[in-house]
Formats: C-alpha cells, structure tokens, sequence
C-alpha cells in the first residue's frame, strides 16, 4: 500500500485532465486510477461536482438594473447639500467616490517623468559620471621633456659607439 502512494503524487492536475478529456490521458494514468481506490474515488467526487455544476442555471439579471443605478448616481451628484462646508465634503466625496472632472493620471505621470528626469540630472552632475579629469598643462610639459631626455641619452650612446667603431 506503501507504494502505491508514492505513485499518487502529483495525480491532482492529471485527473482534472482525465476528467475533461479522457482519450487524452496516457495509459498509464487510466491504469493507475482502475487499479488505485483512492484516485478513482477522487474522479468519481470530480464527475459529481461537475455534473452537478452542469444543472446549475444562472438567474437573469434585470433588465433595468443599470437604468436605475444611472439615475441613482446622477441623483447623487446633483444632490446640493446645505452650508458650504457641506458642498467642499460633498465635492470631495463626488471627486473621490464618482471620479474626478479631468483626467489626472497624465499630468501625473508626466510629472513623474520630469522629475526622474532632474533627479537623474542631479545625480549625473554630483557624482562626476561623465566629466573628464582635467589635467594641468605642466603634466604635457614634462612628459616633453622625459622623451626629449630619451632621447638626448640615446643619441649619446649612438655617439658612443660610432666613436668605438672607428677605432679612435
């Protein structure tokens, strides 16, 4: 019996598959489940459920149902209340519970843009990113000179050896 429950893992989504289309099911899993009381008890509790899903019908629903939640919300918005503190509750409430007059989620997403845009800027120029190291013109100068003595040390021992090779 040990065994046989090791074979039940993972059955789950394999009998929802036997159960909706049976001639797709592998051999092994119709076998698996003609010969496992568990799984086959299973199946049977899933065909039950659906056939009985299959009876329920839906009501239908009312034909004037949203004509009158229409006129309910206009009902609502004209409302005036009395004081003006009233109206600013009232205008608050209609901004957040009907929505507001002007569309708000582009002006926020383009100020959204504008700063990540002057914050990326900000960041570029604090940290330096982009700028490259000035350097003094005395470091030019001097690696002028380190070359122009590379070269004077050169020619003196090309003198050198002239001078040996002939001999003198």
């Amino acid at each position: 019996m040990n065994r046989m429950k090791t074979n039940c893992t993972g059955m789950d989504s394999k009998l929802a598959d036997l159960l909706l289309d049976p001639h797709s099911a592998s051999a092994k899993v119709q076998s698996h489940v003609a010969e496992c009381d568990g799984c086959s008890s299973e199946l049977d509790e899933l065909k039950a459920t659906m056939d009985l899903l299959d009876t329920w019908q839906a009501p239908e629903p009312n034909p004037y149902f949203l004509t009158r939640f229409q006129a309910r919300l206009r009902e609502e918005r004209e409302a005036a209340p009395a004081g003006w503190l009233a109206r600013r509750f009232a205008r608050l409430k209609a901004g957040i519970s009907y929505g507001p007059g002007i569309h708000v989620r582009p002006l926020a997403a383009m100020a959204l843009t504008v700063l990540l845009l002057v914050g990326g800027g900000a960041y570029l120029d604090l940290t330096d990113w982009n700028k490259p190291v000035q350097s003094s013109g005395q470091a030019y100068v001097v690696h002028d000179l380190q070359i122009l003595d590379t070269n004077a040390q050169l020619l003196d021992q090309m003198e050198a050896l002239s001078t040996n090779d002939n001999g003198d």
